[in-house]
Order: structure tokens, then C-alpha cells, then sequence
């Protein structure tokens, strides 16, 4: 039996941090959904951006395990509470990262350009005014902007420029955002992409898609989950 992801009992809190909650943990069964792949994958940079507690970058790193010891993680924050509380939590369970207090990725990116091979975000998606997108602490973790795709049209181009040519990058996002629409609008800039995990909640209905570049072999459904619903092709 394989690791299920970081011990929840393990993962550091603070006041001024988004606690794991029904996102976080749709997104890490989505990689334990697509574990045989990422662990065929044969990664060597893999990256979180908006860490929060460190639970899921500590999960991708349990999950992948001693298959893939040689990776290098790389987690990132604009809360410089919550890079604090991931390196505690990352340091309880045995895992080593660099942790970065950073907007989106821009400290990284000229040193990173086109290294990474996995990538995981749970974004802020939740509509608010524009003015409240650069607020500091805990609430930085949910607050989206107009129609709550602020944060998220500012991280895809840092995505973009931080891919490999054999990244995939995990996102999770609400139903309401219309996932198959994100699909199409990411498929004009040559990304495919795949429903991995979708999860109703008592307060929203979540969505967990994988990207990969288009024309880039992905290995197919055999550890997907069979409610996947495959948009790539």
C-alpha cells in the first residue's frame, strides 16, 4: 500500500493561514488519482504555488516516495506566515523543500524558466473586489478578483514560463468557473487537458484539471479515476 499524502495531524497551523480544507484535499486525491503516471513521469522539479501549510506539496512528495527520491520542490507564497508554517510542516514529516515568500513566482522565474516538471496550484477563486487581490495574510489564500480569475490569468503566464516541455500542471477550480471553458481558452495557447477528480461539497462543487503541452505524449487513463472526463482530445 502506497503513502496517502501528508499526515494531516502533522500539518503546522497559524492564524494568518489557509488550513487544509475540501480543496486541498481534492487536489491531493487527484494525484493519488494519477499517481502511476506521475510516478512513470520520472519528474526532477516539481512546484506549489500558494503553499499554504505545505500539506500538498508534503503529500506530492509522500505520494511520489522513494521512486522518485531525486526530486527537487520548490514551494512559493506571497503570506510569509504560511511559507513559515510549510517549512514546519515539511520539516515534520521528513520532506525537504525550497520555500519561497514570493508574488506568484517572480523571484523564481529567471532561474526556473522551463525547468519545472510538475506543477500544483490551488488558486484564490473567489470573486472580490480588484482592490482586495494584493491584501496580505490568511486572506490572500481565497480572494479572486473580478469573477474570481484575477489571481488565476496573472499565474498562467508565469506557468507558462516555468513549464518543461513535459510539465503537467494540476489546478484546482470551482464549477462554476465553467472547467471546460478554462480547457478551451488554455487549448489556444497548445495545452491539453483532462478533468482528473470532480467533487461535490456542501459548499461548492470542485474540479481538479491536468494540463500538459499539446503534441507531448501523456501516459493514459489506467490510474485515473473512472469519473474522469478527458478534454485533450
Amino acid at each position: 500500500m502506497f503513502p496517502r499524502g501528508a499526515d494531516i495531524r502533522l500539518v503546522r497551523g497559524h492564524l494568518e493561514v489557509y488550513e487544509p480544507c475540501d480543496d486541498s484535499f481534492a487536489l491531493v486525491d487527484a494525484l493519488l488519482a494519477d499517481r502511476g503516471n506521475l510516478v512513470n513521469h520520472q519528474a526532477r522539479f516539481c512546484m506549489e504555488i500558494g503553499c499554504g501549510s505545505g500539506y500538498v506539496t508534503t503529500s506530492l512528495a509522500i505520494i511520489l516516495g522513494k521512486e522518485n527520491s531525486g526530486i527537487h520542490y520548490f514551494t512559493r507564497d506571497i503570506n510569509p506566515h504560511a511559507t513559515r508554517v510549510t517549512q514546519r510542516t515539511l520539516y515534520a514529516h521528513g520532506v525537504h523543500a525550497e520555500v519561497i515568500n514570493t508574488d506568484i513566482a517572480s523571484r523564481l522565474q529567471k532561474r526556473l524558466v522551463g525547468m519545472m516538471d510538475v506543477i500544483v496550484v490551488n488558486p484564490p477563486y473567489v470573486p472580490t473586489p480588484e482592490e482586495e487581490v494584493n491584501c496580505e495574510g490568511i486572506t490572500s489564500s481565497w480572494v479572486g478578483g473580478y469573477n474570481g480569475c484575477t489571481v488565476i490569468d496573472k499565474i498562467f503566464p508565469v506557468v507558462d514560463e516555468l513549464l518543461s516541455d513535459t510539465t503537467w500542471l494540476y489546478m484546482v477550480t470551482l464549477t462554476t468557473k465553467n472547467p471546460s471553458e478554462i480547457c478551451l481558452v488554455i487549448r489556444r495557447k497548445v495545452y491539453a487537458s483532462r478533468i482528473v477528480l470532480q467533487r461535490s461539497t456542501e459548499e461548492e462543487s470542485l474540479h481538479v484539471i491536468k494540463f500538459w503541452r499539446e503534441g507531448v505524449d501523456d501516459v493514459r487513463d489506467k490510474d485515473i479515476m473512472s469519473s474522469s472526463l478527458d478534454l485533450g482530445s
